[in-house]
């Protein structure tokens, strides 16, 4: 074989370990079975949750693709998606959200809406996105009837 062979060989090989190796990195599931309950501390509260994973993607302000899980829809919490907020309100899921391991708790009373998405609190490290968004004033509370939360997410 020539060098040129060898080269796009090598090539060949680094492309495709550095492609398993990145979709290992965003979906990698190995950790949602031995995590799937727990509970977290933020700020001066603990909060309990029932599943774990990565978050793949916003779809919206409120709703978020979690691997291993599927759509989260941000429960208790309204994002007006024609005012002026919404991209704010985006961003700010992508920030804290895109790319890292989220924690949900379920609403035990509705955990899915009509739409098929698990309805839940979400949590990263050190953030209540759902909270967050209320006290930003980039969403509004959105009541419904059965929720294990109370109004306000208190």
């Amino acid at each position: 074989m020539n060098k040129k062979t060898i080269s796009i060989i090598l090539l060949a090989i680094f492309i495709i370990t550095s492609a398993l190796t990145l979709a290992n990195v965003f979906l990698n599931d190995a950790d949602t079975d031995i995590n799937q309950t727990g509970t977290l501390s933020i700020g001066n509260k603990t909060v309990h949750y029932e599943k774990a994973g990565k978050c793949l993607d916003v779809i919206d302000a409120n709703t978020i693709q979690v691997y291993g899980v599927g759509r989260v829809q941000l429960t208790q919490v309204d994002v007006n998606k024609e005012g002026p907020s919404f991209n704010q309100a985006k961003d700010f899921v992508i920030e804290k959200c895109l790319g890292k391991t989220v924690y949900l708790d379920i609403d035990d009373e509705q955990p899915k809406d009509k739409y098929d998405r698990t309805l839940a609190i979400v949590y990263t490290n050190d953030t209540n996105i759902n909270r967050e968004l209320l006290n930003s004033n980039l969403a509004k509370i959105s009541y419904f009837e059965p929720s294990e939360f109370e109004k306000g997410l208190n």
